[in-house]
């Protein structure tokens, strides 16, 4: 079996299937995506007969396609219609007729992803939570508002996709498919040469036929196809290549990779941009009218003529703010009408609603006054008409606002996304490894156990395994670890990383959507998505939110009505021009408008959003908004060495000679044996040997190294003019043959207690100085540590270097308590039981 498939890790479904050819063969071809097929044991099958037995019994059942039963595996097969049947009843049936059912497997949960229209507030994403789980088969639900997105676990034998977005729809909110669980990989074509619908039906059949292909979805009018496919069989240019076998004839059809842009992006633009011009449009009309009624009437004379009678008591300022205000408030305010109708429809209340009931009451009470106002000779009246136009100025300025921090939150995903390149060099190699010929490709192009030539300087397009060569990878960006990996045969590269130096053969083992980048970004999305338990504490008050303040409202129009009908307070409380109806109604509109439910569910997911996604492009991975609410209770930071405390950079601190050679001929020597180097601290060695020769006065020609060797992880061998010279560490030595003497060993004994790498540099095999090099502490390193101890917090380091050089490196940052010469695997472990201490 292959190895590949052992990483992916081995189901028992995936067992049945190795025992699929002892059972006759089914009709699965069967276009109708309604029939679904189950699979269990069945006990005391002695010979044929049983099985007939039960192929009959399952026959007479309404629903059930066709059966078959192995007596030699007592094994059944069931195509059935789900909408008519369920396996449950199938396993019923079967028991009924005396045959005990030993292995029934729980129903398959798939999982999709959906991006969600038209969510204004929490109690929207609520309605489509509900309309959910109301769906049978539906096993769980989440709608993330601020991402706008939904996931959904389900049995795909009871429900699918389509129904799900048309619940969705009928809720009134709109739906659009981002991903499904079992379309793992998916690969947009753009077709040539399919002119008619029999040219598509033609690629469609020919795509199906293709072993490891899931679905595949045609677009005749864009000449278009979207496959998902499983790449542990199949890849995206086998696909193309089965689609121009397809052709025959004169026909001849061409396919190429099509790169659909970002849905997201282009919705979140357009959004940003609806909303930027609807408040504009407003504040065209709502700005002359907060003019017209505050400023104006406040600068006699200026205000004088909007006091001109039109007719009867009408003013000029009265007919311009209902003039200038009832296009705010039917056309840029409409957007408020249609969500309130689809929130009234659900049964729920929303921002809309509040929204809506606010500003209709402010409008039409002044619509009221200024009838009253023309009817009449003799009357004073105070209209609300900037109040509507204002307040859905302001909500339509905060919505914009909103959308672009939404907008700005999906940023780090893209940029994670980005880390990948955009093409790869492919090979092909005979039977004996040698290169047949190299072709440039696109990343989406790679297919599982492809040989993809990887250059320095160029980033892994897949993750794999080195096949030939050797080099240094920079996996910071996936890892955190600052200082390059040395890689070699056998050795795993990560997709996404930078080969430093050395060109590497990689054959390709994690493709599409199973790299680890891949896992990172879907990580960070689910973190974004998940909620956070003060947010379902939000979430529970905004239920109840709305009508509590339609209800608040309410009592306080009508206890100011009351207290004014009674008597109970002063009549110069009264403002002129207004009456008592009028001031307890101003009370109850202004409770309507203060009160909003969309900043109490909107701001814990919007938070959540902005830490996961800036986390993640600082490379810090947040679980969600969970592990953020429990950061709080955060006793024991645990600090990583290398990179993390100190900056990742090697510099050398120190050259000292073991020989006769002077310090400027000591300099030149090692210089010309690092100058082919790619590695880290063999370029710093050359930058200060480059100094001290300098200081020097050396304007000398850089010597070249002959007979260049590089010892990954040891150091580097060549001759230079007629000196062989070795750059490296004491193992390297060691293998040349080359004594340490006792004062090189308390030299590099000594530096190693201060956290200091020592190089040492051999001539002619003799130890002739040593540069050492370290890697420096972080400048803010030490404040960090000082700022959580002043809060409590206990800091300990864990780390793969020696000994020394950690307690040197944690002596110097203030921390007490040190874990080296540790693994990856040693640290999961010690954090683990740190883990299991605290709690005990």
């Amino acid at each position: 079996m292959d190895s590949n498939n052992l990483d992916g890790g081995v189901d028992a479904k995936g067992m049945d299937d190795l025992k699929e050819p002892l059972l006759k063969p089914l009709d699965i071809n069967n276009k109708d995506k309604r029939i679904r097929t189950v699979k269990f044991k069945i006990g005391d099958i002695e010979c044929a007969s049983c099985a007939t037995t039960i192929e009959s019994v399952l026959g007479k059942l309404d629903g059930v396609k066709n059966a078959t039963v192995s007596p030699i595996q007592g094994q059944a097969a069931v195509n059935y219609i789900p909408e008519l049947i369920t396996a449950k009843k199938i396993k019923e049936a079967i028991e009924d007729a005396g045959f005990p059912v030993d292995e029934f497997p729980e129903q398959d949960v798939a999982v999709t992803q959906l991006r969600i229209k038209g969510m204004a507030c929490t109690s929207c994403s609520e309605s489509v939570e509900s309309a959910l789980r109301m769906i049978a088969g539906v096993k769980n639900a989440v709608v993330g508002l601020a991402l706008e997105e939904a996931k959904v676990h389900f049995d795909p034998s009871l429900t699918d996709t389509s129904c799900i977005i048309q619940a969705i729809e009928d809720a009134g909110f709109g739906a659009d498919l981002i991903s499904s669980g079992n379309d793992v990989n998916k690969v947009h074509l753009k077709l040539e040469g399919v002119n008619s619908p029999e040219d598509m039906s033609i690629v469609q059949s020919s795509l199906e036929s293709v072993e490891g292909v899931n679905n595949v979805e045609v677009d005749f009018a864009e000449k278009k196809v979207t496959i998902a496919y499983d790449s542990n069989l199949t890849g995206p240019r086998s696909l193309i290549h089965c689609v121009e076998k397809a052709g025959r004839d004169l026909k001849l059809y061409q396919a190429s990779l099509y790169v659909p842009p970002r849905r997201r992006e282009a919705e979140q633009k357009h959004e940003i941009q609806m909303y930027r011009n609807q408040f504009f449009l407003s504040c065209l009309f709502s700005v002359p009218i907060f003019f017209f009624s505050m400023v104006l009437p406040m600068l006699p004379p200026y205000g004088n003529w909007l006091e001109y009678k039109v007719h009867n008591t009408l003013t000029v300022g009265m007919l311009l703010r209902w003039i200038l205000c009832t296009p705010v408030q039917f056309i840029v305010g409409r957007r408020f009408y249609v969500g309130s109708y689809h929130a009234l429809r659900r049964r729920s209340a929303n921002m809309d609603v509040l929204v809506a009931l606010g500003t209709n009451v402010a409008y039409f009470y002044s619509v009221y006054i200024a009838m009253k106002a023309l009817a009449l000779d003799k009357f004073e009246g105070q209209d609300f008409f900037e109040t509507s136009s204002m307040l859905i100025s302001f909500i339509l300025l905060g919505k914009f606002l909103e959308v672009i921090a939404k907008g700005k939150t999906s940023d780090a995903l893209a940029k994670l996304t980005d880390l990948a390149p955009d093409t790869a060099y492919l090979l092909s190699l005979d039977d004996d490894g040698n290169v047949i010929s190299e072709m440039e490709i696109s990343t989406q192009l790679i297919q599982r156990n492809d040989i993809l030539k990887i250059v320095p300087g160029a980033k892994v397009p897949a993750d794999g395994i080195v096949v030939s060569g050797q080099s240094y990878v920079n996996e910071s960006m996936i890892t955190g670890e600052a200082r390059p990996i040395a890689k070699r045969l056998g050795d795993k590269v990560i997709g996404g990383t930078i080969n430093e130096n050395g060109c590497l053969q990689v054959k390709a083992t994690h493709v599409g959507a199973e790299t680890a980048l891949s896992q990172i970004v879907q990580l960070v999305e689910a973190a974004q998505l998940a909620r956070a338990p003060v947010q379902k504490l939000a979430d529970q008050i905004s239920k109840f939110f709305v009508p509590t303040v339609v209800i608040a409202a309410f009592l306080t129009w009508l206890g100011w009505f009351i207290l004014g009908e009674f008597g109970l307070y002063p009549k110069h409380w009264i403002p002129k021009g207004m009456d008592k109806f009028e001031l307890a109604l101003q009370f109850g509109i202004s409770v309507l408008v203060v009160a909003c439910p969309c900043a109490l569910g909107l701001a814990t997911p919007t938070a959540v959003m902005v830490a996961t996604g800036k986390g993640a492009s600082q490379g810090v991975l947040i679980k969600g908004g969970n592990s953020l609410e429990k950061a709080h209770k955060v006793k024991t930071v645990v600090f990583d060495k290398t990179g993390t405390l100190t900056v990742g950079k090697p510099e050398v601190v120190s050259a000292v000679l073991f020989s006769n050679y002077s310090m400027e001929e000591f300099c030149a020597v090692a210089t010309a044996a690092e100058a082919n180097s790619e590695h880290p601290i063999a370029k710093s060695i050359v930058e200060h040997a480059k100094r001290l020769l300098m200081k020097f006065g050396s304007t000398e020609h850089v010597m070249e190294a002959k007979d260049f060797e590089v010892h990954t992880g040891a150091g580097v061998r060549g001759r230079v003019g007629d000196k062989m010279v070795l750059v490296g560490n004491k193992r390297l030595m060691r293998d040349c043959n080359v004594q340490v003497r006792p004062e090189v060993e308390e030299y590099v004994s000594e530096n190693e207690k201060l956290a200091r790498t020592c190089v040492l540099v051999a001539i002619d095999g003799k130890v002739a100085g040593s540069f050492a090099v370290t890697d420096p502490v972080k400048p803010e390193a030490v404040r960090v540590i000082s700022y959580l101890h002043s809060m409590s917090i206990s800091s300990i380091m864990v780390t793969g270097d020696n000994w020394a050089t950690a307690a040197a490196i944690a002596k110097e940052v203030g921390i007490d308590k040190v874990f080296a010469e540790t693994d990856p695997l040693g640290k999961a472990d010690r954090i683990k039981e740190l883990q299991a201490t605290i709690l005990d």
